[in-house]
């Protein structure tokens, strides 16, 4: 079955990994990114592929209502032979602009997105690229020291970050358990690395560090949204020694949540 892909922040290094995967499932992809000048890029990723890529201008730093990222989905919609049905989180502010703009594009117009596509009945599945100590609780897999060091990132290493991020993860993880058509998925990497991409421990991760190769994001990304039956969870990503298929199905299999013991999961 063929997919409508609207990917937001498409000149990302994980979404330029992304893009050509999903075109390659014959899907249609509309890479939205903030700058013309990016549009060559983007395009030259569709080169040769099996699926149609569309390419949208659009800053989300100016995503301000829910009104504001529909009407970004609608026109989207337009670029395509069907309207989008599902949607990829992979932007950010990237630590530039400061804190408001931090909070203005990884919180607010994360949360916009999401609201919005919990209201279009055709989207049916969101995934959102945030990373692997966003949390508020230590989860019961992992030790003090890694609860610790997880806190040392998330409270003095990058605060606005976290705070904006864990918003945004945790109204992925309520819009979607309350609708009737949406599934969040929310994947959460460790350290991004530029290596090729291999093979992975994922779903509850045995630390709250490690690295992680942007490939590797990409191609998990790529096998959740073309996979049936993924529910509603985070799903924590490192290196390790699984191959990413059979990873996915085990996951997906044992419905593993890693949002459990944060108190998103028991709200």
């Amino acid at each position: 079955m063929s997919h409508h892909v609207l990917l937001l922040g498409g000149h990302g290094k994980v979404a330029q990994l992304l893009t050509p995967l999903l075109l390659k499932r014959s899907w249609t992809v509309t890479s939205v990114i903030r700058a013309q000048e990016q549009v060559p890029t983007i395009k030259k990723l569709g080169e040769s592929q099996n699926g149609k890529l569309n390419v949208l201008v659009r800053s989300l730093e100016d995503v301000k209502s829910t009104d504001d990222a529909k009407k970004v989905i609608e026109d989207a919609g337009k670029e395509g032979e069907k309207g989008v049905d599902y949607v990829v989180w992979s932007a950010g502010a990237g630590g530039k602009g400061g804190p408001e703009r931090t909070y203005a594009i990884d919180r607010d117009a994360a949360i916009h997105f999401i609201r919005a596509a919990a209201s279009t009945p055709s989207i049916t599945k969101f995934l959102m690229v945030s990373y692997l100590a966003s949390r508020k609780a230590k989860p019961a897999w992992w030790s003090e020291e890694e609860w610790k060091a997880a806190q040392h990132v998330n409270n003095e290493v990058l605060p606005t970050y976290y705070k904006a991020k864990i918003a945004a993860d945790e109204e992925l993880y309520r819009v979607s358990r309350e609708s009737e058509t949406l599934v969040g998925i929310n994947l959460r990497p460790g350290t991004l690395t530029l290596e090729p991409a291999g093979k992975v421990e994922l779903g509850r991760t045995k630390g709250s560090g490690g690295d992680v190769s942007r490939e590797t994001v990409a191609v998990v990304a790529d096998e959740l949204l073309a996979r049936e039956g993924v529910r509603n969870g985070w799903i924590d990503l490192l290196d390790g020694a699984e191959g990413v298929r059979e990873a996915v199905e085990r996951v997906v299999r044992e419905g593993v949540d890693a949002a459990e013991g944060d108190p998103v999961y028991d709200e």
